[in-house]
């Protein structure tokens, strides 16, 4: 019998609330209350579908041409995304992740980013899911193992949707004032204030949207936290919020979801595309530092 390709399950539950997640990629599986999905859910014998749940380490995102240059130093990483020669979303995307502690509630995933072509630094990574009721929290946490200060971004790829509620009758709102341009590759050219295509500070019906937009300038609230919502016509709504140490959030819709006319993707991420040349909200973390982000969905009722 063929193996799950996204490796091992590890099964977390409180209350009627449970998750799942996957070793390949310490991805979010699944994520349901009750009987209500609220992130949905594809076969055994598939592969994880366009970087669903995947934690991004140590870039969310692209590099361009897979070529950066920081301090004076130019580096050259694979290109793992030959359509538009990039490098894509980090160095873990098909990690099998090692299981570090799990409970009745909570598990720790680890996985480490040893030095190599492009990326010369050692740095040991560990993502914890946990669940109190239907509030999910997810913790991130980066240490640098090796000699040299590192550069360091973090994202995640999360997918939701409310039920069987179509996702094109769901609605979003994210209080962005901005948004990053791109060019053909996905690459920022530049940041705009948001148009009549992309403003999502009053709801928007996502049938009515084609998103693959990286936002900034977003508010925050009295715990300082960036967030959205996603709710279906009867009032319940996912509801993604991500800690100070994130400043953008990708919307990205796609019809290359399995068993999905339309699926969206709510990305929470400390730095922008190509931050590995623009060095924007890229972060050194020095030799023994240890560097600690979080953020979660919570689902709400009428």
């Amino acid at each position: 019998m063929p193996l799950d390709p996204t490796g091992r399950r590890f099964t977390i539950a409180s209350g009627d609330a449970v998750a799942e997640v996957c070793e390949v990629g310490a991805a979010l599986r699944a994520f349901a209350v009750g009987d209500i999905d609220l992130v949905p859910r594809y076969g055994s014998d598939r592969s994880t579908p366009a970087a669903s749940g995947i934690v991004l380490a140590p870039w969310p995102n692209r590099v361009r041409d897979g070529h950066w240059t920081q301090r004076g130093q130019q580096y050259q990483l694979a290109i793992t995304e030959p359509a538009k020669g990039n490098a894509s979303h980090g160095l873990l995307r098909f990690a099998c992740y090692r299981l570090h502690s799990q409970q009745d509630d909570a598990v720790t995933l680890a996985a480490d980013i040893v030095p190599q072509t492009g990326y010369p630094f050692h740095l040991a990574t560990t993502v914890e899911y946990a669940l109190t009721g239907p509030a999910l929290t997810v913790t991130h946490t980066v240490r640098n193992v090796g000699a040299a200060e590192a550069p360091v971004a973090l994202g995640t790829h999360p997918y939701f949707c409310v039920g069987d509620v179509p996702t094109g009758d769901l609605t979003v709102r994210l209080d962005a004032a901005s948004r990053f341009v791109v060019d053909d590759r996905s690459l920022p050219v530049g940041e705009e204030p948001v148009d009549a295509d992309t403003d999502l500070r009053e709801p928007r019906r996502l049938a009515e949207l084609d998103l693959d937009t990286a936002y900034s300038d977003i508010g925050r609230d009295a715990q300082g936290r960036i967030g959205a919502r996603l709710a279906a016509p009867d009032g319940r709504a996912v509801c993604l919020w991500a800690d100070e140490n994130f400043n953008y959030l990708q919307v990205f819709t796609t019809d290359r979801y399995p068993g999905y006319d339309l699926a969206v993707a709510i990305e929470p991420m400390t730095a922008p595309a190509d931050a590995f040349n623009s060095g924007r909200d890229l972060r050194w973390i020095a030799p023994g530092e240890r560097w600690t982000a979080r953020w979660g969905v919570d689902y709400q009722t009428p």
